[in-house]
């Protein structure tokens, strides 16, 4: 008898995401970097000849079009690339909607070309306060996940054991065992039945919890499994296999009650 559960695929999943989401993280960290090593202070007063020919707005306009340059390209170049993992048809999503997917519309409208927008030191505190918030998220993210990937190594542990009793058990027919045997794998399989349960129940709860970074960010973990598992073909793996394993047990227990009935 073989018995399918999905519990390592999901953490292969996890792992490939814990590295994924510490990327992100880092390339938060990148981008902060260099917006904060930005000069957000007016341009110096340019001589008298350059103020003739281009006038003292343009020349500021155009430094502030200058520094908002180089945010996008902070952006493109440290974020955006890992943002993109999770969307559909990235290759359609432009930079300035990856700016306001991840620092908030405010800000992409504010970096855009055609606002003209002068970066200055309040929006430079503005886009260092937003990347600052998402990185706190992305950290939160990976402590979740890191819960996450603890709980589905306990949960394998359950999976390996009660498989391999179920496969154990199955290697010896009904028909070859008496009526105190058939009574004893009656047992067995109640008492892994038990282990089911308990796994399911422990399960649960873990969903109801929520994993905290200080007091900036938090992630529910009934987050986890849609964000986690939308392509598995079921949407809880450790519950499913939980089921699938109680299911097989209950199978076996009433086989073995037809052959306690009969020897009756």
């Amino acid at each position: 008898m073989s018995v399918d559960t999905y519990v390592e695929r999901a953490r292969t999943r996890v792992r490939t995401e814990r590295e994924a989401v510490d990327e992100k993280r880092a390339a938060f960290e990148r981008f902060d970097r260099r917006v904060r090593s930005i000069s957000a202070e007016p341009t110096p007063t340019a001589s008298a000849a350059a103020t003739a020919v281009t006038g003292p707005e343009r020349r500021v306009n155009s430094a502030g079009d200058a520094r908002c340059r180089e945010v996008r390209r902070a952006f493109d170049e440290t974020v955006r690339p890992h943002s993109l993992d999770d969307v559909e048809d990235a290759d359609d999503e432009s930079l300035l909607e990856t700016v306001r997917s991840e620092l908030t519309e405010s800000v992409a409208l504010a970096l855009s070309p055609t606002t003209d927008a002068p970066f200055g030191p309040r929006l430079k505190r503005t886009i260092v306060g937003e990347a600052t918030a998402r990185r706190n998220e992305v950290v939160a993210l990976a402590g979740a996940l890191a819960r996450e990937a603890e709980h589905l190594s306990d949960a394998g542990d359950v999976v390996d054991n009660v498989t391999e009793r179920i496969v154990a058990l199955d290697e010896t027919p009904l028909t070859a065992l008496g009526f105190e045997a058939l009574e004893a794998r009656h047992e067995t399989l109640a008492d892994l039945r038990t282990r089911c349960a308990d796994l399911a129940r422990r399960r649960q709860a873990f969903l109801e919890e929520t994993t905290s970074n200080g007091v900036e960010a938090g992630v529910s973990h009934r987050q986890l499994p849609p964000y986690l598992y939308r392509d598995f073909p079921v949407d809880h793996p450790v519950l499913a296999t939980a089921a699938t394993l109680d299911a097989t047990c209950d199978e076996c227990q009433r086989a073995v009650r037809k052959h306690l009935v009969r020897r009756a």
